[in-house]
């Protein structure tokens, strides 16, 4: 098959890698373009570009799409070299821009989209993340063909897989690559042979997975211990839970459900060298792993070279 590729992280890299290894002719790949990152801020390529770079792959990185939009000429450009790639089909993962109508028809056999998730429950941008806030205990890899909504397409092929109880948003996105790989080259492999139909997604059961944003990660310690320690695997690694620290905000990685005496919300019911036990709306979250800023992942007993959060304290949310 000749194919076009749209993905930019290390799960649409990790997609490409096993197309390529497939023997599939990618004739062109569209990735996000490079971003600041890191301490430097200095420009960093997509994932996906590194790969495609590696393997000779001609690569374009439009910062839009949309032939009336702000970027027209780049969408123009990029579309003449879509039509001259002549693609069978378009592969995408995790690209990040929305595919336009005239992107959607181009491919004579349309856009597939590997979805990290069971269609249609948790469309959008950050299906991994919300199963696991959410307490799913089975997510898996949907291929879907694309249409003008949002993962609203008919499924190709989809597989399921468990959520393990200590799974944070890395160790699940480690289990669902690999998932979504082989699943889109089993598409790719029936669909030339035309032995793969698309199935509506029916219309009961739709959940949509919005972005993650930065103002969810303070803890509130309203919620139950439950739905927190949930909320700390979930942000892990973006964009991280946060407690406040006396005006300092800490992250943290790990939390464990432990039974205790009830307190007010944020209460330390405890401290260290002993487990640091915070009360939560219903039970009680220890914290086990932290990290100050600039600092790096630590135990919590290394985490308070000022001294632990006292008993009776009351933890605010970061920021306050």
């Amino acid at each position: 098959m000749r194919l076009a590729f749209a993905g930019t992280p290390a799960f649409a890299a990790t997609a490409l890698q096993a197309i390529v290894a497939a023997g599939h002719d990618v004739t062109l790949v569209l990735t996000q373009p490079d971003r600041p990152a890191g301490r430097g801020l200095k420009l960093q390529a997509s994932a996906v570009k590194t790969l495609a770079s590696q393997q000779g792959l001609a690569v374009l990185q439009p910062p839009g799409l949309r032939l009336d939009g702000r970027f027209s000429s780049t969408a123009q450009a990029t579309r003449d070299a879509l039509r001259a790639a002549t693609p069978d089909v378009m592969v995408v993962a995790a690209y990040g821009l929305l595919l336009p109508p005239w992107l959607l028809e181009l491919p004579r056999l349309g856009c597939l989209n590997i979805h990290a998730s069971l269609l249609p429950r948790w469309r959008g941008a950050a299906p991994i993340q919300r199963a696991i806030e959410a307490g799913d205990t089975t997510t898996g890899i949907s291929i879907m063909q694309m249409d003008a909504g949002l993962d609203t397409g008919g499924v190709l092929l989809a597989r399921p897989l468990p959520i393990d109880a200590a799974d944070t948003s890395a160790t699940l996105h480690d289990r669902l690559a690999p998932l979504g790989s082989r699943l889109i080259v089993e598409a790719l492999d029936r669909l030339a042979q035309g032995d793969l139909a698309a199935v509506p997604q029916p219309a009961d059961g739709v959940t949509y997975a919005h972005k993650i944003g930065k103002d969810e990660a303070a803890l509130d310690w309203q919620a139950s211990a439950e739905v927190l320690e949930r909320r700390v695997r979930a942000f892990d690694p973006f964009p991280g839970a946060t407690l406040d620290d006396r005006g300092t905000p800490l992250k943290v990685w790990r939390a464990a459900l432990r039974a205790a005496p009830t307190g007010a919300p944020g209460e330390v019911l405890s401290t260290l060298p002993a487990p640091l036990l915070v009360a939560c709306g219903d039970g009680a979250l220890e914290l086990v792993e932290l990290q100050r800023p600039g600092g790096r992942r630590l135990r919590a007993a290394l985490c308070f070279p000022a001294g632990a959060p006292s008993v009776g304290q009351r933890l605010g949310q970061a920021g306050n």
